[in-house]
């Protein structure tokens, strides 16, 4: 195995680490209680998609923030993951990961 390929496979690691209890959620623990989430994708796509998408921080706090939001007081609807990063979010800020979407404009 060459070098490049073992870093690239040591990068993937953090993301298949969040991952596998996502799905393990899934296709047990979910099944169980019932799929009744207000927002589309639910919470667990969200975060799967997020985590695929952003990586293992920017997606895993994308991901926190959307479960933070999904409470019997909380918002519903659609909440797509973000093509982009927020513009202000930076490593060591992570709570600008999990912003909240504006209503009502399409942006997130």
């Amino acid at each position: 195995m060459t070098t490049r390929r073992l870093l690239g496979a040591l990068a993937l690691a953090p993301r298949l680490a969040l991952r596998a209890p996502i799905l393990v959620y899934r296709y047990s623990l979910s099944a169980f209680i019932g799929r009744q989430c207000r927002y589309l994708p639910t919470c667990s796509e969200f975060a799967d998609g997020a985590i695929s998408r952003h990586g293992a921080w920017a997606g895993g706090w994308m991901a926190a923030g959307r479960i933070c939001r999904c409470h019997p007081w909380g918002g519903s609807g659609y909440e797509a993951v973000p093509v982009e990063l927020p513009p202000k979010a930076v490593w060591y800020m992570p709570w600008r990961y999990a912003r909240t979407p504006k209503q009502g404009t399409g942006e997130n």
